[in-house]
C-alpha cells in the first residue's frame, strides 16, 4: 500500500484559499466581459440574418396560409397553435395574439392533446404546428391524431423537405439563413421570425377583419388601451353631492369651506336651474385676494368668476377630456361635465382621470 501525499499547509491556509479565489474571480471577469464592439457585431448579424428571411420569404405561401386562417375562423373555426420547446412559446404567443383581436384560437400542448386535450379539436378547426426542423416527435405523433379528428393541418418550418410538411395540409417554409448563435444550434433567429412571421399574419387577419378601435378596447378592458377607448366622461366624473356648487350671488368668504371640502380646487357657480354660470378656482380665489385684500370680504363669486369656461360633455371619451386640459393657452386641472342644455350633471378632475389610469 502506497503512503499518503506529504500534507501541505496550502489545504488549509486561509490566505491562499483568498488568493486563489481573488485570482478565479478575476480571470472570470475577464473572461465575461462584452464589449461594445463585440454587441454591435452581434445585433448586425441578427439584422442581417432577418433580412435574409424577409427577401427569401415565399408571399404566396404565406397568403395562402393568412386566407386559410381568415375563411376557417370567419366560418366559426377555432385556429390551434401547436409547438415544443421554444417554437411552442411562440405558438402559444400567437395565439394570444389572436385571441386578443377578437378571433378564436388556443395553444394545444403535444403532450396533453395526446392525453386527453385533442378532444377540444374538431372538424371544422385549424391546427398550425410551428417547428424549425420539422421532425420535432411530440408533433409528429401528434398528426396522425388531428387527422382522425378532420382538423386542417399547417405546418410551419424552416428546413426543406421534412416530415412534418410531408404529412400536413399545407406548410409555408420561413427561410433561415442560420441561427446567431456561433454554433448554429441555439434557436434565437429561427424564433425570431417564427414571432415576426405569426404577429404580421395576425394584424393581416386583423384589418381584413375590420376590427375597430372599439372592438380592440373591448378585449382589453383593464389596461390602458382599453381604458383610453372605453371610458367615457360619464364614467369618471365626480356628479351630485360631490360637486362644489354655488350660486353667482353668494359671497366669496363664505363658500371656503364648499371650495376647498370638494376636493375639486373650484367652485361651480349655478343658477337655480343648474345651468352653468362660470367657474372660480382656488387660483382666483389667491388672485382676489392680492387684488382686493380686505375688499374680498365684500365681492361675491358672482363678480370674480371665469364666465367663460372650458367645459365637456358626458358621452365624450375620457381620454378627450384630458387633452382638453391639457390643450393651450394653458392648463386646467378640471373640466364642468354639461348636457345639452348647459345644465351642470358633473365634474372630471385631472387627478380622477390619473386615478383611473388614463
Amino acid at each position: 500500500m502506497g503512503s499518503l501525499p506529504p500534507f501541505s499547509s496550502d489545504f488549509i491556509n486561509p490566505h491562499s484559499l483568498s488568493n486563489r479565489k481573488t485570482t478565479t474571480a478575476t480571470q472570470s471577469s475577464s473572461s465575461s466581459c462584452v464589449d461594445e464592439t463585440t454587441l454591435l457585431n452581434l445585433f448586425k448579424s441578427q439584422q442581417s440574418h432577418l433580412n435574409f428571411f424577409f427577401q427569401h420569404l415565399d408571399l404566396s405561401q404565406t397568403l395562402s396560409f393568412t386566407r386559410t386562417l381568415l375563411l376557417q375562423s370567419s366560418a366559426g373555426a377555432t385556429v390551434f397553435f401547436s409547438g415544443v420547446g421554444k417554437s411552442g412559446f411562440v405558438a402559444h404567443k400567437i395565439s394570444q395574439t389572436l385571441v386578443s383581436l377578437g378571433i378564436r384560437s388556443g395553444f394545444l400542448s403535444p403532450l396533453d392533446a395526446l392525453h386527453g386535450d385533442i378532444g377540444a379539436l374538431s372538424k371544422s378547426d385549424v391546427l398550425v404546428l410551428f417547428s424549425k426542423s420539422g421532425t420535432t416527435e411530440e408533433l409528429l405523433r401528434l398528426v396522425p391524431c388531428a387527422k382522425a379528428k378532420g382538423a386542417f393541418l399547417i405546418s410551419v418550418t424552416s428546413v426543406d423537405g421534412n416530415a412534418l410538411a410531408a404529412v400536413c395540409d399545407m406548410n409555408v417554409y420561413l427561410p433561415l439563413e442560420r441561427e446567431l448563435c456561433p454554433f448554429d444550434l441555439a434557436p434565437v433567429t429561427s424564433t425570431a421570425i417564427q414571432m415576426v412571421f405569426g404577429d404580421t399574419v395576425a394584424i393581416a387577419l386583423m384589418g381584413a377583419k375590420n376590427l375597430t378601435k372599439e372592438q380592440y378596447a373591448a378585449n382589453h378592458p383593464a389596461g390602458r388601451i382599453g381604458k383610453h377607448l372605453i371610458f367615457k366622461v360619464k364614467d369618471v366624473m365626480k356628479k351630485e353631492d360631490e360637486l362644489p356648487v354655488c350660486k353667482e350671488g353668494d359671497m366669496i368668504m363664505e363658500q371656503l369651506v364648499e371650495l376647498t371640502s370638494k376636493g375639486c380646487g373650484c367652485l361651480l357657480v349655478i343658477d337655480d336651474d343648474h345651468h352653468l354660470i362660470g367657474t372660480f378656482t382656488d387660483g382666483d380665489l389667491r388672485r382676489t385676494l392680492k387684488a382686493s385684500g380686505e375688499a374680498i370680504f365684500k365681492l361675491t363669486v358672482g363678480e370674480m368668476c371665469n364666465r367663460n369656461p372650458r367645459t365637456i360633455g358626458p358621452e365624450a371619451m375620457a381620454v378627450d377630456a384630458m387633452q382638453k386640459m391639457e390643450a393651450p393657452p394653458s392648463p386646467v386641472q378640471f373640466l364642468p361635465v354639461i348636457n345639452g342644455q348647459n345644465q351642470v350633471i358633473g365634474i372630471v378632475t385631472l387627478h380622477g382621470l390619473v386615478s383611473a389610469g388614463l
